[in-house]
């Protein structure tokens, strides 16, 4: 029996309150995306979140913490993949931003929060709604 995948999305805000987001390539082209990956076997939600921050964009974070939880059905729908995001969210890192894999993002880049580029892939779409709206979880998030 299938089951759902476990993603990690991260928001990083800087000092003005802008966001990291990019804009990324291969899978989940053409839309714009909060830093993220796959949950590992044996990994916690933190280390992840600072793993995959790294591998993607050069960022050293540090004290991400969880403060919401997205069941990502629209993707489920269109593709067939079914993904539960934890999301985390810092104002801690250290470094500069870095296009470590040009192959899944075209570039990174600091945005307002309410100025987020469309289209959005859902999980990083529900993330951001919820840390605005201050909430843990918004059901019919498709």
């Amino acid at each position: 029996m299938e089951r759902p995948k476990v993603g990690i999305g991260v928001i990083i805000q800087n000092e003005q309150g802008e966001i990291l987001i990019g804009k990324r390539r291969g899978g989940h082209a053409p839309y714009y995306s909060i830093p993220g990956g796959h949950l590992e076997l044996g990994e916690t939600f933190e280390k992840a979140a600072i793993k995959e921050v790294f591998e993607e964009t050069g960022l050293i974070i540090s004290d991400p913490k969880v403060f919401c939880v997205t069941n990502n059905l629209r993707t489920y729908l269109s593709e067939g993949k079914h993904y539960i995001s934890i999301n985390l969210f810092t104002r801690h890192y250290e470094g500069i931003v870095t296009l470590k894999e040009p192959e899944k993002c075209e570039h990174w880049g600091w945005y307002p929060i309410q100025s987020i580029p469309l289209p959005q892939f859902d999980a990083s779409e529900f993330a951001i709604d919820c840390f605005v709206k201050n909430r843990f979880y918004i059901a019919d998030q498709y």
